[in-house]
């Protein structure tokens, strides 16, 4: 098990950076996390809701993702509440006060999709949430040492040295456990080092005197690592494009860039549905948080959310719905995803009250539909292909992603269906083409999708392309290596008990 001694302490890359190296050298791996909190969630191949970080440390472990992997996933829906999935299911959205009370009734479901991996995998590697040391949860800990007891994991504990005061967090850290949890901590790594690894050897003999626990590692910050981030946390430390700037501006010699603007939305969800546009050297891709983050935009993007209705709320008190519709009329291309396909109709009804309490509200009117909020919830993954030829995607494009949304939308006359799936119908399109939403979460890493709008915006065909998945396998190798070279692996392999 890896803890760390805070969040966004780099645990979920770490885990799936020793899931790509056991894969590499033979072992079945399995990634787990008992819960947790991210609005960036996936739907595996039965439809179940799981976090995106445990799809990505099953992705480089190279196994199909599946609920088991993170049985709890809390998904906010404001300050003080969240959606609760059990096993790809919502049982409810509960205030943080309800939910700490709730919560230790989720351990046999926790318990069950562990002990499934465990007889399935020859490795299973546990990420914890947040620290392990928050003396105000003991008791009622369902994603830490309760689990490494359950599953009697040694624990590898983190600690993020680019935040600063790495030595009093990790000897903090250890003082405050309880001395039958210290015992389960077989070695400390320091992550996201930048500089010269000599200079922190007095304090790594420290840290292993007062810890008397080996340092297994020093991990350097990996530059421009293009592998998704866990949440939207990482959003104010946006990542390079793959490509470096020298091969951008080549790419582009004979062509522009597109510059491409999401609205930043307070309650955005799945915003890993756009890193395939800022791995491409053919788009300038930024979220946008205000009216004037859009003024430049060559096309806007509408993510989608936890919270439809109050997400549209906050276009319209901030200027930035007056701006898209401005900018939509005089021709700028606007797609919308999930929610932001929601927006973009001419209203939203909520008759059980399910996102708010307005009953209904106005939309963006970009597209001729309405859509209506209902109790069942649709969480599947699907391919189709487009049925509607628009400027921007010829028809008979492929576009392949995955269904995590409730309501349904009524096409009016003055649009058409944009896919054909293999569950039904899908999104919509104007008259003109240039205003399109669907409900596919991963509409951009489609090839056909990528290339048809870089042939709309006079992109060369020449243009370097690198496929989602081509891209995610070069960055889970190369996160592999930096870890083989900056860790002890042998030392690692030996403290779980396998050659």
């Amino acid at each position: 098990m890896l803890q760390g001694t805070a969040s966004h302490a780099g645990k979920t890359l770490l885990v799936a950076g020793l899931a790509r190296i056991m894969a590499q050298d033979g072992y079945s791996v399995a990634p787990f996390k008992s819960q947790n909190m991210s609005l960036n969630s996936y739907a595996d191949s039965d439809g179940g809701e799981m976090g995106r970080a445990q799809v990505v440390q099953a992705e480089a472990a190279g196994v199909p993702p599946r609920v088991d992997m993170n049985p709890v996933l809390l998904k906010p829906t404001s300050d003080t509440g969240s959606q609760v999935v059990v096993q790809g299911l919502p049982v409810g959205t509960m205030t943080a006060q309800a939910y700490h009370d709730f919560k230790l009734g989720l351990l046999d479901a926790v318990s069950e999709s562990l002990e499934r991996l465990r007889r399935e995998f020859q490795v299973v590697i546990i990420e914890g949430a947040g620290s392990p040391a928050e003396v105000n949860f003991r008791g009622r800990d369902i994603a830490n040492m309760t689990v490494a007891e359950m599953g009697d994991a040694p624990v590898l504990l983190i600690g993020d040295i680019e935040r600063g005061g790495v030595f009093a967090a990790l000897v903090g850290t250890m003082e405050l456990l309880l001395d039958e949890e210290r015992e389960r901590v077989a070695g400390l790594i320091i992550n996201k080092f930048r500089g010269d690894r000599s200079i922190l050897e007095p304090g790594l003999d420290f840290l292993e005197g007062r810890c008397r626990r080996p340092v297994l590692g020093v991990v350097p910050y990996i530059k421009d690592l293009m592998i998704e981030e866990e949440d939207s946390v990482a959003l104010s430390d946006r990542r390079e494009a793959l490509w470096p700037s020298d091969v951008r501006e080549d790419a582009n010699s004979n062509g522009k860039t597109v510059k491409v603007r999401a609205a930043r939305l307070p309650r955005l969800s799945n915003f890993t549905d756009f890193d395939s546009l800022e791995a491409c050297p053919g788009f300038d891709f930024r979220f946008a948080e205000h009216s004037a983050g859009l003024a430049d935009a060559d096309l806007i993007v509408i993510p989608g959310t936890k919270s439809t209705i109050s997400d549209l709320r906050f276009l319209w008190s901030s200027g930035m719905a007056a701006e898209i519709i401005r900018k939509a009329k005089a021709g700028t291309p606007v797609i919308g995803i999930c929610g932001g396909y929601q927006m973009l109709g001419a209203k939203i009804l909520d008759p059980n009250g399910l996102d708010s309490s307005a009953g209904s509200v106005k939309a963006l009117g970009l597209l001729d539909m309405e859509t209506v909020f209902s109790p069942e919830k649709e969480t599947r993954q699907t391919a189709g292909e487009v049925v509607a030829a628009t400027p921007l995607l010829a028809e008979g494009a492929l576009v392949t992603g995955y269904e995590i949304h409730m309501g349904r939308s009524e096409l009016g006359p003055g649009v058409k269906q944009l896919l054909q799936t293999g569950h039904g119908a899908d999104g919509a399109v104007s008259a003109d083409g240039l205003v399109l939403g669907s409900y596919l979460h991963g509409f951009f890493d489609s090839d056909d999708v990528l290339a048809g709008l870089l042939s709309y915006f006079g992109c060369p065909a020449e243009l370097p392309m690198m496929g989602r998945g081509m891209l995610k396998e070069h960055e889970y190798d190369r996160l592999a290596r930096e870890l083989r070279a900056s860790l002890d692996m042998e030392k690692i392999y030996e403290i779980i008990g396998i050659g």
